[in-house]
């Protein structure tokens, strides 16, 4: 079997945490060799950067921005995604490229041409094979939000910088469902997960 290359992602509050256990489990029930992983970090030089892109009292321009979490993430690629797929594993990430489409494109307004030239330039047409896309409204994810006890760097936004990344989040998903598994995160733990469970089954051909 081809190793796999799957995502999860969505915006803030919504769900991301929970269900990567749920993730693992359907791995671990399938006996599947799986590493996972998180952008940004995943390496010492991606987690140093995270650091930085996260700390509130980062004063970073929309550039600036960027292009730290495109040098995260071809840290990610040469040290960890690629040679655990290379290696036969499966590797899921915490967030993955359509993160930067949303929040730095559509959140902070770079020109997606821009994002798009550096992901050619980085990823070089690699890309995942399934992204399971969280998505709950903007309400939710406000409310979850709001009970983090310390919030970082992207948690501090307004609700109008979350709408628009929720807005490209849901453009991408239907521009491209081959890849996306949109799953309604606003519903019980057991309906998510079973909707999670059935993406991931799917991908891999199995019985649904």
């Amino acid at each position: 079997m081809k190793p796999k290359f799957i995502t999860l992602d969505g915006i803030d509050g919504a769900g991301k945490s929970t269900n990567l256990a749920v993730i693992r489990r359907w791995f671990e029930s399938h006996d599947l060799p799986v590493l996972f992983t998180r952008e940004p970090g995943g390496t010492p030089v991606g987690e140093a950067l995270r650091e930085i892109l996260l700390n509130p009292e980062t004063k970073a321009g929309l550039r600036a921005e960027t292009l730290m979490m495109f040098a995260a993430r071809q840290q990610h690629l040469e040290d960890v995604i690629l040679p655990a797929l290379a290696d036969g594993i499966h590797v899921v990430s915490d967030r993955f490229t359509d993160a930067t489409f949303a929040y730095q494109g559509g959140g902070r307004g770079v020109p997606l041409q821009d994002i798009e030239m550096l992901e050619n330039w980085v990823q070089g047409g690699f890309g995942p094979d399934l992204t399971l896309l969280l998505d709950v409204p903007l309400e939710v994810s406000m409310a979850r939000i709001g009970q983090t006890r310390e919030k970082d760097r992207f948690e501090q936004e307004q609700a109008d910088f979350f709408t628009r990344v929720r807005a490209v989040y849901l453009e991408r998903a239907a521009a491209h469902p081959e890849r996306y598994a949109l799953i309604d995160g606003n519903r019980s733990l057991e309906e998510v997960r079973a909707d999670i469970e059935h993406a991931l089954a799917r991908s891999f051909g199995m019985d649904v």
